[in-house]
């Protein structure tokens, strides 16, 4: 079983480096980038978090967890609280963060999406898909060249980095992301899901527009 779980190990690697390094078909990199999390009809589309942000410089700093709801782009609660004034013009750009890391932006029909030039990141090399169209400015993900997991988003004045992966009901999401400013390199917040419920309804006292 070792041996086998070794193979198995080295023909995803494989399979996923062939998909970014020698596959000029977008299409066919984001298929392989949503298999390896789980799968399209895994992927979160309305789901509950308990979860910490702690907006400082400061990795130890004690925060306060919060409960929220997110069905992105459109939507997310905290509390009772709808965070989004409206879709063309979000008091929260967040929320089009959490449609980027939960691949719910590369399968959007209205997404354009293209390939970007390879980068290291944590010392491996990452291949990257562009999302334009439907978010703006245009967002870069970039991805793990061996097992096709998102480790990184530049967008807009802001890189995240993004880590500890878990596993909820069929689909693989990271726990754990830091938040960089482009202009210097440093940190200035750190989140952390606590816990992950996939929902099949909104939950009462929330509602849609």
């Amino acid at each position: 079983m070792r041996l086998n779980g070794l193979l198995a190990l080295g023909f995803v690697s494989l399979w996923c480096l062939t998909a970014s390094a020698a596959e000029p078909d977008v299409k066919l990199v984001i298929q392989r980038v949503v298999s390896a999390a789980g799968g399209e009809d895994k992927l979160l589309k309305l789901f509950r978090t308990r979860e910490t942000v702690n907006v400082s410089s400061d990795p130890e700093k004690k925060v306060a967890a919060r409960v929220s709801v997110y069905e992105p782009p459109k939507y997310w609660w905290t509390g009772k609280n709808e965070r989004v004034i409206n879709e063309l013009e979000p008091k929260e750009p967040a929320t089009y963060l959490v449609w980027a890391w939960t691949l719910g932006a590369l399968i959007d029909p209205e997404s354009k999406v293209e390939s970007l030039t390879e980068i290291t990141e944590s010392d491996k090399p990452a291949f990257g898909l562009r999302i334009s169209g439907t978010i703006s400015p245009a967002m870069d993900l970039y991805f793990d060249q061996a097992e096709c997991r998102l480790v990184r988003i530049d967008w807009r004045s802001d890189i995240v980095r993004f880590s500890d992966w878990k596993v909820h009901d069929g689909v693989h999401y990271p726990a754990k992301a830091i938040g960089y400013k482009k202009a210097t390199g440093k940190p200035w917040y750190y989140s952390e899901i606590i816990e992950l419920e996939r929902l099949q309804e909104l939950p009462e006292g929330l509602q849609r527009r």
